[in-house]
């Protein structure tokens, strides 16, 4: 079956979704936002819900709606206000410690019921190196580096508690068995963590662990460690070969490569008639104001706006990606993208506002679910983060629209069958690595 992921986002995924009519332009700190659309993904049975985070301000506040809840925080909310959808916040590698997030995700995962997953995350960028005591960003080498310890850690200190830790033996007593508990004791190149963790072992052992970076760091990271990966692909022929490429690693890693799903990003404008679709897509690219996206597309460049002519193509002397220190993967498709299609720089900014990178799509519902269908069946992905370019009204317009014809198709589910985000996954429980250990000790 397809997995479906609803990546939210405000007012919607396309910049400008916040200056139509319709729009609440301060819904991006509304909880009750949240909550309702947190309903209508689990109403047409989605397998999670997304939420980006960066320890950073995005973009101009001119831009567009900005300033967003901690997410953690407003998953636990939606936590309450839904009963199935699973629940994945992006928290970085860079500017946390594993001790603090390992215990916010456990929680959630608690609170939720086993719902909890965490997309992992090495931060580009140097505002935000800047508000964590650091003058520069740290080597892209670097970051991975951390970041694999930090999963490490985190996945040790997830274990120990043994699951049989807590006995609540009140004639006896006898709250738990202190011999149950199995500290980290690591110390590492960048943590030094002594453990145990102080919230029991979670219902799903660990929260699902997800990774969104394509740069050939970003890929070995997701081979050793993720069980989905969120990614950017434009094409089929390179959603293909990044599918091939990462199940191969995950293979060489020693794992299995049924139990990582990936899922590209897709941003669909939809309508009753193609035409209806294709006049929401040119509409919200009318509204975008260029002179902030030319800023913005600049920084990611590592140009000036002035070297940017928005009616011509991008300069030809870009710099390569090995000289990009901070989001490598998605410089070289923006930078494909435009070379393969021509585009000058203000369409350019229209394909970006719409997904920053990911896939657009305009059409009706049949069109759209034909799309996923395609790259599914053609070992493309596994299913797809659904990137509604205006929230509510096109999610619930997926939802109501596009679901039922995957549905008839056989090809996504009518109910939720386990209440776990590993069960929506078809991901087992992971054995405590610590308890294994104790028990081949004991032989």
């Amino acid at each position: 079956m397809l997995h479906l992921n609803a990546f939210l986002m405000g007012v919607g995924h396309h910049e400008a979704a916040w200056r139509l009519p319709e729009s609440d332009p301060f819904a991006q700190t509304d909880v009750e936002h949240f909550k309702r659309l947190a309903r209508i993904a689990e109403r047409g049975r989605l397998d999670s819900l997304f939420l980006a985070d960066s320890p950073v301000l995005w973009n101009s506040i001119g831009r567009r709606p900005s300033g967003t809840l901690e997410p953690t925080v407003l998953l636990t909310a939606l936590a309450g206000a839904t009963e199935h959808i699973g629940l994945i916040a992006t928290a970085s590698t860079t500017y946390n410690e594993p001790f603090n997030l390992a215990r916010r995700f456990a929680s959630l995962d608690h609170i939720s019921g086993g719902r909890a997953g965490w997309n992992i995350v090495t931060t580009a960028g140097v505002d935000a190196a800047r508000n964590f005591n650091l003058d520069d960003l740290p080597s892209h080498r670097d970051r991975y580096e951390r970041a694999a310890e930090f999963v490490d850690v985190s996945l040790k200190l997830w274990d120990s508690w043994d699951d049989g830790a807590p006995l609540g033996d009140k004639d006896g007593g006898r709250w738990g068995d202190d011999t149950l508990l199995y500290p980290a004791a690591h110390a590492g190149r960048h943590f030094r963590v002594a453990g145990p963790l102080n919230v029991p072992r979670s219902p799903q052992g660990h929260p699902l662990l997800v990774q969104a970076g394509s740069s050939e760091d970003g890929k070995e990271l997701a081979a050793r460690y993720a069980e989905a990966v969120f990614t950017a692909q434009q094409t089929l022929a390179e959603a293909q070969a990044f599918y091939r490429d990462l199940k191969w690693r995950t293979a060489q890693a020693g794992r299995d490569p049924d139990t990582v799903k990936i899922l590209p990003g897709i941003v669909p404008a939809i309508g009753s008639t193609e035409a209806e679709a294709q006049a929401l897509e040119a509409e919200l690219d009318r509204l975008i104001k260029p002179e902030y996206a030319r800023r913005q597309l600049a920084t990611t460049l590592r140009v000036e706006p002035e070297d940017l002519d928005l009616d011509r193509e991008l300069p030809a002397d870009l710099p390569d990606e090995d000289e990009i220190e901070g989001a490598k993967s998605r410089y070289t498709l923006i930078v494909t993208l435009a070379r393969r299609e021509r585009l000058t720089v203000r369409q350019l900014i229209g394909r970006l506002g719409g997904g920053r990178g990911h896939r657009t799509f305009a059409g009706t519902p049949e069109q759209v679910a034909d799309a996923i269908e395609e790259w599914y069946r053609s070992g493309a992905a596994d299913g797809f983060n659904i990137m509604p370019p205006v929230l509510p009204s096109g999610l619930e317009t997926f939802v109501d629209h596009v679901v039922p014809i995957l549905q008839r198709r056989g090809l996504f589910r009518t109910e939720y069958t386990g209440t776990t985000l590993r069960d929506h996954y078809g991901l087992p429980r992971p054995a405590n690595r610590f308890t294994r250990q104790h028990a081949a000790a004991a032989h």
